[in-house]
């Protein structure tokens, strides 16, 4: 591709100690991180980057959570990226296991599995001023530490022996162009601080850090919450292959469940799409912007602070409880009835979770944990819902033990922790963390990009989920979106990229404020795409996903400081040079032919060879420049 920047280079500048150079430095092998590798290739031509990734595989969040049932609960043809469709989904909500395969079937396809270095995390990345790169940090990981959440790290690094030892070495190398790819659901939420946990004698494990060889055959089992991964595993548990004796789940508040897809659509999907995906031209793409615009048509139906979604979330809200009637056994109904609108939570995909609660060994409550023994728990006495204001309320509220052999925490992320467990200093020894602080909290210019720190692009970075379509969609938009300016500083054309402070200002204010009108933040729950503190939400993006499209699309070049250099501005120069003579020649043909009309046609043939002249000699003077 002619880039300036062409290799990886090893030593650095002389009487200094030596170091690896990549020109293009990429942190995390999920599926944001496989996308920039693969546009790079694919885009740009470009192949000389590395993808660090502190686990012991690839895949992010769906390597880390391996619990039993666990599957999407986005359509997976939208689950998917778009330069590399995957025509053989088994369902419309895949395993975990079969996108994994997905992923790595991508950066089979692609090349990219040489560019993953496993086992590796990024400790911190620190701009240099005045060689214009980035200095990154490097821990090589004992195997398998990577996997670990950071308390489970650090009680591994307090003990002795030689398991205690979790980092082998330290590595300084440097960088052109930084793309963090950590993703959002990194560090799980630590266990319940309640009474009595040290003593417990069972196993304690969450879903985000499952242990395959954890038996709960014959067992008695806690579950601690009631989002996605409970919904998912839950019923799993009491399955014959599993085969739990009882499973206890405590909820602190319910969520809004939508029906799976009835057997029959889910038998058509197997035995009917990935033929007729395979074997129609344009059937599967054609598929995905259906979907995807139902989507859209949702979000603008349900979703949107108008007085007209306000009243279809109201009658949607009916359907679900009438789902919920019918499924759930009525003595659950009050406790598993929301006092919020629907989509102010992320929604659960109901498949099975709901029928599981009419089993008898299946129970699920509402009394918060007191207390742990060794093999059982004590719950109550009080409730978490309703609240005990509502004094009319059946749910119940006595205190009794449960008896326990493990304990499933289903709890969730630390999801406010944003690049964790990146430290990432920029200009002048300023702290990314420090500038959240101090402008209220995690923010960047279309989720990619903050002033002060140029040459660093997030993907799926603040305010990029989206509460009713897919992730993979907005991090392929921000991949495609950064590579429109890590292509002119790899050419050479441009040495630093940073958006203007007034921009990433004005952009975060405009987001907050939609924000605080959205479902999400005045629709009367609590939920993790705020924070509980300071109300700051830096989670959701509050429009379409089409129009986070058409942003990507279309860069405000304005937006941007473009530090050329001498090679880009001369093109940049001749650029503008070409344009204006070519608008000069078009003014003086389009003048030539309508005044001129007597000698309009010789008129014209002088004025093009003119400007062919003039054209070759000013070719020519830009090609010696650039000598």
């Amino acid at each position: 591709m002619g880039a300036r920047i062409d290799r990886i280079r090893h030593g650095g500048p002389a009487n200094k100690p030596g170091y690896t150079f990549y020109p293009v430095l990429i942190i995390g092998a999920g599926e944001s991180g496989i996308a920039m590798g693969c546009r790079l290739r694919q885009v740009l031509g470009f192949d000389q980057f590395r993808i660090f990734e502190r686990r012991s595989a690839l895949g992010g969040t769906w390597h880390t959570n391996q619990y039993p049932g666990i599957a999407c609960d986005v359509p997976a043809i939208l689950y998917s990226f778009s330069f590399a469709q995957n025509p053989h989904w088994t369902s419309l909500f895949p395993s975990g296991p079969e996108i994994i395969q997905y992923l790595y079937d991508v950066c089979e396809k692609f090349e990219i599995l040489d560019k993953i270095q496993l086992d590796t995390s990024v400790k911190a990345v620190r701009w240099i001023d005045d060689v214009e790169e980035w200095e990154v940090e490097l821990e090589h990981l004992a195997p398998g530490v990577g996997d670990l959440s950071t308390r489970e790290r650090r009680a591994l690094e307090a003990g002795s022996g030689p398991n205690s030892k979790t980092v082998l070495r330290t590595e300084i190398v440097r960088a052109k162009v930084v793309c963090s790819a950590v993703g959002g659901l990194v560090e799980p939420k630590p266990p319940l601080e309640v009474p009595g946990i040290d003593t417990f004698e069972g196993d304690i494990v969450h879903t985000a850090r499952w242990d395959p060889d954890l038996n709960i055959r014959g067992k008695d089992v806690i579950v601690i919450g009631t989002g996605c991964s409970a919904a998912q595993v839950l019923p799993q548990l009491v399955k014959p292959e599993h085969g739990a004796k009882h499973v206890t789940q405590l909820m602190r508040s319910p969520p809004w469940a939508v029906q799976f897809l009835p057997n029959e659509a889910q038998e058509f999907w197997k035995k009917w799409i990935p033929f007729l995906s395979t074997y129609i031209p344009g059937f599967q793409n054609g598929l995905r912007k259906l979907m995807f615009a139902m989507l859209e048509l949702e979000f603008v139906e349900l979703f949107t602070p108008s007085e007209a979604a306000r009243q279809r979330r109201k009658k949607k809200a009916k359907e679900l409880l009438a789902y919920l009637h019918k499924t759930v056994p009525e003595e659950y109904h009050e406790i598993l009835t929301p006092d919020y609108e629907v989509f102010c939570k992320r929604r659960i995909v109901d498949d099975g979770w709901f029928q599981s609660l009419s089993l008898p060994n299946v129970e699920i409550t509402t009394l918060p944990i007191t207390s742990i023994q060794p093999r059982s728990v004590t719950l109550g006495p009080g409730r978490l819902y309703p609240p005990m204001s509502k004094t009319d309320s059946k749910a119940p509220t006595e205190q009794r033990t449960v008896p326990a052999d493990v304990i499933i925490m289903a709890n969730g992320y630390e999801t406010n922790q944003w690049l964790h467990p990146l430290d990432v200093t920029g200009r002048q020894g300023r702290s990314l963390y420090k500038t959240w602080d101090e402008r209220g909290g995690a923010q960047a210019y279309l989720g990619t990009a903050m002033d002060g720190f140029p040459n660093f692009f997030m993907i799926f970075g603040p305010n990029t989920a989206t509460g009713h379509s897919s992730v993979i969609l907005a991090s392929e938009n921000m991949v495609n979106y950064s590579l429109k300016f890590i292509g002119p500083v790899l050419c050479g054309d441009v040495s630093t990229v940073e958006v203007k402070e007034s921009a990433e200002r004005k952009w975060t204010a405009d987001l907050q404020r939609e924000l605080r009108k959205s479902v999400f933040m005045s629709g009367g729950c609590v939920n993790w795409y705020n924070d509980a503190a300071t109300g700051w939400n830096a989670t959701v993006y509050p429009r379409t996903q089409v129009d986070f499209t058409l942003r990507c699309m279309f860069p405000v070049w304005r937006h941007w400081d473009l530090k050329y250099t001498t090679k880009g501005r001369v093109k940049l120069a001749a650029s503008r040079a070409l344009r204006l003579a070519g608008l000069a020649g078009l003014v003086g043909l389009v003048w030539s032919i309508v005044f001129t009309r007597k000698h309009g046609l010789q008129r014209t043939k002088d004025i093009v060879r003119e400007l062919l002249r003039t054209g070759v000699q000013g070719f020519r003077a830009v090609l010696l420049r650039l000598r």
